[in-house]
């Protein structure tokens, strides 16, 4: 029956995560979290470190890895928990392959119509939106510490976090030369 719901959630998921992968943790951690309970903050956190270091897109990264931590948490096997990271991955990307090749036929029609670019318009700020809340997740006390715990850690996670932003948004450093950059500040710092 999980292998049901993980199928369900993830087909929503990507049916309904506007904005990339990004777009998309928000609504994975919300379900897989929150609602399901099937991983936990800590488990979450994990995974979207580790879909970010491997290659490919972080919404399919973490879609795997949170089936295989889902159906790993449930209590079954390894080989069962493959077939759990498989289906979270299928389910995520089935709504993407289903809506292209109907937006594909549908687009090359109607592109230039009002309604249309009316519709992008609509979703421009709704995807910086996803990301936002994206980001605000992200913000938590396992990944900057806080305050009372551990202020240094807090303190020099939110100065990398402030100039990683002012580097990639206003001084325009490649984003990976900047990951680059404050991973090395962090190793040195932390």
């Amino acid at each position: 029956m999980i292998f049901l719901y993980l199928f369900i959630t993830f087909f929503e998921i990507g049916l309904f995560g506007f904005g990339g992968g990004y777009g998309m943790l928000s609504l994975i951690q919300h379900e897989t979290v929150e609602h399901y309970h099937w991983l936990s903050t800590a488990e979450f956190t994990d995974i979207v470190a580790i879909s970010q270091m491997t290659p490919g897109p972080i919404g399919i990264n973490s879609a795997t890895y949170c089936g295989y931590t889902a159906i790993h948490n449930a209590g079954y096997g390894d080989m069962t928990a493959i077939l759990g990271s498989v289906t979270a991955t299928f389910a995520l990307v089935l709504p993407s392959l289903i809506l292209m090749i109907l937006i594909s036929k549908l687009c090359i029609r109607y592109m230039s119509t009002p309604v249309v670019q009316s519709v992008f318009k609509g979703l421009r700020p709704a995807v910086v939106g996803l990301l936002a809340a994206a980001t605000l997740l992200l913000c938590n006390a396992e990944n900057f510490s806080t305050p009372t715990e551990n202020p240094w850690q807090f303190f020099v996670s939110i100065a990398l976090f402030i100039a990683t932003a002012f580097g990639t948004g206003y001084m325009k450093i490649n984003p990976i030369r900047m990951i680059c950059y404050a991973g090395f500040a962090g190793l040195l710092l932390l």
